[in-house]
C-alpha cells in the first residue's frame, strides 16, 4: 500500500511534468511562428532596400556619365567625381556601363 502510494505521488508529478513541458511547446511553437513571420517581413525588407540601392546605383553611373559626357562638350573642366570611367556600349546601348582598370 505504502509502495503504491509513492507511486501514484510520482505518477502526479511526472503528470504535472508532462502538462508544463506541453504548455512550454505550446508557447515556443507560437513564439517561433512569430519569429518565423518577422523574419519573412525582415527579407522581404532587405531584398526592396536592394533594389532600392541597385537603383540608386544605375542612378549615380547615368548621372557620372553625364557628367563626363558633358565636360567632354563643355569648355569648362569640372574636376572627376570619381576614378571610375564610363564609356558606351559598341552595341548602340546608350546605358553606362563600368570599366575596370586592370594591374600590370
Amino acid at each position: 500500500a505504502e509502495k503504491n502510494l509513492k507511486l501514484e505521488e510520482k505518477i502526479t508529478m511526472l503528470q504535472q511534468q508532462n502538462e508544463e513541458l506541453t504548455a512550454r511547446i505550446e508557447q515556443n511553437t507560437v513564439i517561433t511562428r512569430q519569429l518565423s513571420e518577422e523574419n519573412a517581413n525582415l527579407q522581404e525588407y532587405v531584398e526592396k532596400e536592394v533594389e532600392e540601392k541597385k537603383k540608386l546605383s544605375r542612378t549615380n553611373e547615368e548621372l557620372l556619365w553625364k557628367l563626363q559626357e558633358g565636360d567632354a562638350v563643355s569648355p569648362v573642366k569640372l574636376p572627376p567625381a570619381s576614378s571610375t570611367s564610363f564609356y558606351r556600349c559598341s552595341s548602340g546601348n546608350s546605358s553606362p556601363a563600368k570599366v575596370r582598370t586592370l594591374r600590370r
